[in-house]
């Protein structure tokens, strides 16, 4: 009940950013295969933040 006051951790904040940029690269890989290239980096460079937390 009272989750929804709770504030995301960094963790979580990362990780729900990376999730959007992996739809984002995923959609663009049909339509501009640089610009979906460059969102899987953005993305991956999320995953080196989000493992260096871990």
């Amino acid at each position: 009940m009272f989750g929804i006051f709770k504030k995301k951790s960094e963790k979580e904040k990362l990780q729900s950013q990376y999730e959007k940029l992996l739809s984002e690269a995923h959609k663009l890989s049909t339509i501009n295969r640089k610009m979906s290239d460059q969102k899987a980096f953005e993305a991956d460079e999320i995953m080196k933040k989000i493992e260096m937390l871990s």
